[in-house]
């Protein structure tokens, strides 16, 4: 196949500007060209679209939202290409879950990415997602060395959820999926929503720690505590 792009009329948008529809045409060029030998362009174009749904009610600043569109359908094209058997690479995948994924899952996507050194893959998603990851959540992990800036809070999605191989849940409650036959764990851990750093450093050690468990579980080599 060429690399030029070839769109539906379907997936023309009149209610965006013409900027943000350049911007996602140029996206959608950019995952056929990473998913061409695994998904039509249909599909390409409808995980990119529904995710730019996904984030645009919510948006603080809208000239992001086909770069966070773009991200989020990268993830969820990955997830759906190992539910599919498209992706055998035998890395365990985990997803963390809480309700906001703007503190205890990003801390802990950011300790196990961190940690885990490429052997593992780890998600994350909240049942209400949040419009910014907690500001003490950032810095209680800069703190360790852990930049998470990168990140921002999203949903789950079905083909997320079925791809990982490991659920770990932090308050979401009965939000959160359940998928007969998938391995989960419940962290009790106290919400880090509206506190200062103080109060979140004990919050990052316990993940912390919990991570490092899980690690050795999957049989995963992590590195000795730097702090």
């Amino acid at each position: 196949m060429t690399d030029s792009p070839v769109f539906s009329k379907r997936h023309v948008r009149p209610d965006l500007s013409i900027d943000q529809q350049h911007a996602l045409l140029t996206a959608a060029t950019r995952l056929r060209r990473d998913f061409d030998d695994t998904f039509g362009m249909g599909s390409i174009e409808r995980f990119l679209h529904s995710s730019y749904d996904q984030f645009a009610s919510r948006a603080a600043i809208p000239n992001f939202l086909p770069l966070l569109a773009e991200r989020f359908a990268r993830q969820r094209l990955n997830a759906l290409a190992r539910v599919e058997g498209k992706v055998v690479d035998a890395k365990p995948t985990v997803l963390f879950l809480c309700t906001h994924n703007a503190g205890r899952s990003q801390m802990a996507l950011g300790f196990f990415s961190h940690l885990a050194g490429g052997n593992a893959v780890a998600w994350s998603g909240g049942s209400e997602p949040a419009d910014e990851i907690n500001p003490a959540a950032i810095q209680a992990m800069a703190e360790v060395g852990i930049d998470i800036t990168g990140e921002y809070p999203k949903p789950w999605t079905d083909e997320i959820v079925q791809a990982a191989d490991a659920v770990i849940t932090m308050g979401c409650g009965d939000a959160c999926p359940i998928i007969p036959g998938k391995r989960y764990e419940n962290w009790d851990l106290p919400d880090p929503a509206g506190q200062g750093v103080d109060a979140v450093r004990p919050i990052r050690d316990q993940i912390e720690q919990r991570v490092r468990r899980l690690l050795t579980d999957l049989g995963v080599t992590a590195p000795g505590p730097q702090h």
